[in-house]
């Protein structure tokens, strides 16, 4: 097995490593999305509509749910496969930006994934707002030779077309139900539906096209909805839609009390993490109760929920009721990376930095986002932190040992610190000062997301489960788009779930 990023920097993808060959797998023209540029940001305008003059996905859910279920798909919802009580499954999430760092996964998810039963792409299939034309170069391009079902959820990026592009690939086509009324003149509903952002008229012509790329019978899966129930061998896995605001609405709801009833293993799928970046977020539902509320019900017995929207990995192993909920943030599979470097010292839920894992390591977050501005801002001199330098700076911020074995002593100087706040790393949760606190949340909600980058390391993520009727063994994979790492994918965390 290959050193993974917590064994050597050569491992996290450091140095004068040979580039990946994912390239040779995308195609001639590859559009290079900016979360910077007005055009794109104005396109992506529907969630912050949502959030200023009200959601109407729950509604629009409702009806492509009744739509689909006139149409003959499961009252349950529940997909019935038959798989043996021990197979194997992927898990990958927010993929779909169609550059590089998302082709620089294909190779490892290929290879780790050759005998796996399905896959599931865990939030934001498309970006930036889920249009049928960008399937064929980010959905059925990447994936043409993975020769099993590919069930999804969508994300909040998904929505932002009100998820019309996302029921025709993955819900047999359906076509788009009957808008809502017109709303009373000069009311919220009224202002929201003026600038509501919608698909083009001619979106989608190339989309039968695009299908031949994954037009096997065993590469074939039909969803019943946007949120659904996998029984696969001894396990049931749940999806859950949480729209353009990270919530569900109450038919949703009461399905999922309902759907998690019983004393079969659970896992949960969905677009809006439970615990990330070393904070608890429920998940609310409509009329009341949370999501995580369902998941720790013991009668439920759910044993993970998985998470994708933040575009790193972080694992938080929770004690509830004397068992162990391992709460799982995925969503590395393809997007610009989020930084993991911003994430305080943890301490959340009795986790603490001894049990907490986050992948890329912070150090090497740091790291890659000190080069990252240092090129923008033509500062490289002095923003750029060597992998040993940023290691250093942050084992002294959080009070924390180096995750990696050091090499020779590397000194925490005035500059290092400096640029460390500026980049808001984060510190430990006492020592939280009046000027790194706004840094970080400026950095975290205003820089990071259009941080895109286009050369290795990626620092990007995929999971492998390894189902027996006794326990999952999950592993989460790297790929940085160095070829080393693409040959043989490292395992940057590893854990086994008991099942009895």
């Amino acid at each position: 097995m290959s050193d993974s990023s917590r064994d050597t920097a050569e491992g996290a993808g450091w140095g004068t490593a040979e580039r990946g060959r994912y390239q040779r797998l995308m195609p001639s023209k590859v559009e290079k999305i900016s979360w910077l540029n007005p055009k794109t940001l104005w396109a992506a305008r529907n969630g912050v509509l949502a959030s200023w003059l009200g959601d109407p996905t729950g509604r629009t859910r409702s009806r492509w749910v009744a739509q689909r279920a006139a149409a003959g798909a499961p009252v349950d919802k529940v997909i019935r496969r038959d798989d043996p009580d021990a197979f194997s499954f992927m898990v990958v999430g927010d993929t779909g930006e169609g550059d590089d760092p998302q082709y620089a996964v294909v190779p490892g998810f290929l290879k780790v994934g050759q005998d796996t039963r399905f896959a599931v792409i865990a939030s934001d299939v498309i970006y930036p707002v889920g249009s049928a034309d960008d399937y064929a170069n980010k959905f059925f391009r990447p994936y043409q030779d993975y020769r099993a079902p590919i069930y999804a959820i969508p994300g909040n990026h998904d929505w932002y077309e009100d998820l019309g592009a996302f029921m025709r690939v993955f819900c047999d086509d359906t076509p788009p139900p009957a808008p809502d009324p017109a709303p009373r003149p000069l009311s919220r509903a009224w202002l929201r539906s003026l600038l509501w952002h919608r698909p083009h008229p001619h979106d989608g012509q190339r989309l039968d096209e695009a299908r031949r790329l994954r037009a096997a019978p065993a590469q074939q899966a039909v969803q019943p909805g946007p949120y659904w129930a996998v029984d696969a061998g001894p396990v049931r896995i749940i999806g859950i839609d949480t729209g353009l605001l990270g919530t569900l609405d109450a038919k949703q709801g009461a399905w999922l009390r309902e759907v998690s009833r019983g004393s079969r293993p659970k896992i949960l799928i969905t677009g809006s993490p439970l615990y990330v970046d070393g904070e608890h977020h429920p998940c609310p539902i409509e009329g009341g109760g949370t999501v995580d509320d369902i998941v720790r019900d013991p009668g439920h017995h759910y044993v993970a929920a998985i998470g994708g929207d933040i575009h790193n990995y972080q694992r938080y192993p929770v004690r509830v009721d004397g068992r162990t909920l391992q709460y799982v943030v995925s969503g590395g599979g393809g997007a610009f990376m989020h930084a993991t470097h911003t994430i305080p010292r943890v301490s959340v839920a009795d986790v603490t930095e001894k049990d907490f894992r986050c992948y890329p390591l912070r150090g090497d977050s740091l790291a890659f986002y000190s080069r990252l501005y240092g090129r923008r801002l033509r500062l490289r001199r002095f923003f750029t932190l060597t992998e040993a330098e940023a290691t250093a700076v942050i084992a002294e911020r959080l009070g924390i040992p180096p995750t990696r074995a050091p090499g020779a002593a590397t000194r925490v100087t005035p500059r290092t610190r400096l640029v460390a706040t500026l980049l808001g790393a984060g510190g430990r949760p006492d020592r939280t000062s009046r000027f790194r606190l706004p840094v970080r949340k400026i950095y975290t909600q205003l820089f990071s997301p259009s941080s895109a980058t286009y050369s290795p390391p990626f620092f990007k993520c995929f999971l492998r489960l390894d189902v027996t009727p006794r326990q999952i063994r999950l592993r989460c994979y790297a790929a940085t788009g160095n070829l080393a790492q693409e040959i043989d994918p490292p395992v940057e965390d590893e854990v086994i779930i008991p099942l009895t």
